[in-house]
């Protein structure tokens, strides 16, 4: 079987294509890559060198979610064409909403990660206010799905959000996005600290949370910079105190280190489709507090400690109680370690599409 996969590498879709083509090549499959947006670095690469099915293509076009993005769109969609008309893939996989509306007869999987309307809606409470830009987007959004032969989500309530905002795709279904246990360490002795991770600037990660009341150990807050509200949350972050660190973005073996040492990860989310980074924490038998929403409510059950949503107070309040009693850190991060294993790992993530894959492209998998 041959599969053409787009990816993109302004965040977790990066990681879930790595995951995910890594496990199809694994299985004998064929895969040809194109991604958009920046070009990768070295290091966001390296997993490809000993993936010796795999074919790939990087781009700097825009990505749909950006303002001004039309043009970019329509020259990346022509060079898609060109691309399914050279390789000849027996399936398509986009990771993008606008390319599921591509004229071509090969069987597409659209994967809705998240989308402007419904992070708009958990973040502000409100739906967007209405720009030509938006039109424009929830126009191509509804295209993408309409266009595709099966629309996959990382969970039930993203793809809830798709069908009340867009529309009920064809041959809907819930994968849950996994990560490689084996990548992560859960037997290193821990540090009494707190960690969160994610875009500064994105107010959907509401990381900013863990700035508005004194917390009961030491916080390291990790993620991307470069815009002016995470330069603010710098600022808060000064004025609390020094048990508050900021450190820079990290690659994943970095990461991997830091989590290894920490004792309990917070995710204050407003907005978390999936959220890899707690999958992440859990596989490093971190205890998990994160804040009571409905996508982490499905995702994690009992193996999570919860929080009112953008309440300070009891944020504060669920981490002293793990802070100051170990023996409960210790079962919740075990609980939280079992639960990633049996529900989120790259080995069941892949056998789920490849499962879906066979459903929507049975001649493919008659032919191989």
């Amino acid at each position: 079987m041959h599969i053409l996969v787009t990816a993109d590498t302004a965040g977790g879709v990066w990681t879930f294509v790595r995951e995910l083509v890594t496990g199809l090549t694994g299985r004998g499959v064929q895969v040809t890559l194109v991604s958009f947006g920046d070009f990768p670095s070295p290091g966001q690469k390296k997993w490809m060198e000993p993936l010796r099915n795999l074919d790939y293509h990087p781009t700097t076009f825009k990505l749909e979610w950006m303002q001004d993005s039309a043009a970019d769109m329509e020259v990346s969609a022509e060079f898609l064409r060109d691309i399914i008309r050279r390789t000849k893939p027996d399936l398509i996989h986009f990771n993008q909403f606008y390319y599921g509306a591509l004229d071509c007869e090969v069987p597409r999987v659209v994967v809705a990660h998240s989308d402007v309307v419904s992070w708009w809606m958990a973040v502000h409470g409100e739906t967007p206010p209405q720009t030509s830009w938006l039109d424009w987007y929830r126009h191509a959004v509804m295209r993408g799905l309409a266009g595709a032969t099966a629309v996959v989500a990382p969970s039930q309530w993203m793809l809830d959000q798709v069908e009340r905002y867009y529309l009920k795709p064809n041959r809907p279904a819930v994968i849950y996005n996994g990560r490689t246990p084996a990548l992560f360490n859960p037997s290193v002795t821990k540090e009494q600290r707190i960690m969160t991770a994610g875009r500064l600037w994105d107010q959907g990660k509401n990381i900013g949370l863990l700035l508005a009341a004194e917390m009961p150990a030491p916080v390291e807050i990790m993620g991307a910079r470069g815009h002016g509200r995470a330069q603010s949350m710098e600022l808060s972050a000064r004025k609390a105190g020094p048990n508050v660190h900021f450190r820079p973005q990290r690659d994943e073996q970095q990461m991997a280190k830091t989590l290894a040492r920490t004792a309990i990860y917070a995710a204050p989310s407003l907005y978390e489709p999936f959220g890899l980074a707690p999958v992440e924490a859990a596989f490093s038998r971190c205890a998990l507090v994160v804040s009571d929403i409905p996508s982490f409510r499905e995702l994690w059950e009992d193996a999570a400690v919860y929080f009112r949503s953008n309440d300070p107070g009891e944020l504060r309040q669920a981490l002293e109680l793990l802070v100051g009693d170990p023996w409960l850190r210790w079962r919740h991060a075990n609980l939280a370690y079992k639960h990633a294993l049996r529900k989120f790992s790259a080995a069941r993530m892949t056998d789920d599409y490849m499962n879906l894959y066979r459903a929507v492209a049975p001649a493919a998998v008659a032919a191989a």
